[in-house]
């Protein structure tokens, strides 16, 4: 973006969140031995059982292609989603949580209840909680999908993530202004204007200053502004939020 135009970063009028899934764990009620006693016309009754604690494992998982911390967590029944299992593997996985690479070993959380140990309660919040996970496996789907690591693969992923928050914009636009302020290059930075001159250059394919980058962060992408998709992703944010759309942008913005 040239000098000048952004240094002041507005609060973009649009709330977008994910929602978070759990899933539900069903309890084993063990039958406890009643006592008992000398009388055999007053036989002593066993006390009421008490359900046992649903008990947590590690298990330790390697990723494949085509993964998504979602669907792993899923499959695991783990206790807090895939927000929690990302946050125990943060480590492994990166700061981007929708990148899972392959053979990447993970430690997940499972509570799979057991069979033949139902309930209708347990039930009912396990179709709660699927319900709620797939409002999140909205949020993830482009995860799911392989994409060139190249300026096309940048921009179809940027535009995935972008229809599941909202944000307007289209190949043609994203592109060419990628063209004008970048050449398509994602480690582009401005050294000269007046931004720069400020201790804020300008950075990335679509030229975002630090402080306009993150207050249009797009949640679930990288928060490294050189990042091709969450440089894209924040830039049209902005735009949307500014311009109504990064279609509306033809010069500097």
């Amino acid at each position: 973006m040239p000098a000048g135009k952004h240094r002041r970063t507005r609060t973009n009028p649009l709330t977008r969140g994910v929602v978070t899934a759990g899933t539900g764990v069903a309890a084993l009620a063990l039958p406890l031995l009643g006592a008992t006693t000398a009388s055999a016309a007053q036989p002593a009754k066993a006390p009421a059982a008490a359900p046992a604690a649903a008990q947590v494992k590690s298990v330790t998982y390697t990723t494949v292609k085509g993964d998504s911390l979602y669907g792993i967590a899923d499959k695991y029944d783990t206790p807090g989603g895939w927000r929690q299992l990302y946050k125990d593997n943060r480590k492994a996985v990166g700061d981007n949580p929708r990148l899972i690479h392959p053979d990447v070993k993970l430690t997940v959380k499972t509570a799979k209840k057991k069979a033949g140990t139902s309930s209708k309660a347990t039930d009912k919040a396990s179709t709660s909680a699927k319900k709620s996970a797939q409002s999140v496996a909205k949020a993830t789907q482009a995860s799911a999908k392989t994409y060139a690591d190249n300026l096309d693969g940048w921009i179809r992923e940027a535009m995935d993530i972008m229809a599941q928050k909202g944000i307007p914009g289209s190949y043609d636009g994203i592109y060419r202004n990628i063209i004008r302020e970048s050449s398509g290059n994602p480690q582009a930075i401005n050294n000269w204007d007046s931004n720069a001159a400020a201790g804020t250059p300008s950075k990335g394919l679509l030229q975002t200053i630090d402080p306009t980058f993150q207050a249009y962060h797009v949640e679930g992408t990288s928060w490294d502004p050189y990042d091709p998709v969450a440089n894209i992703t924040a830039a049209c944010n902005y735009a949307a939020a500014r311009y109504g759309s990064i279609d509306n942008v033809f010069g500097a913005y």
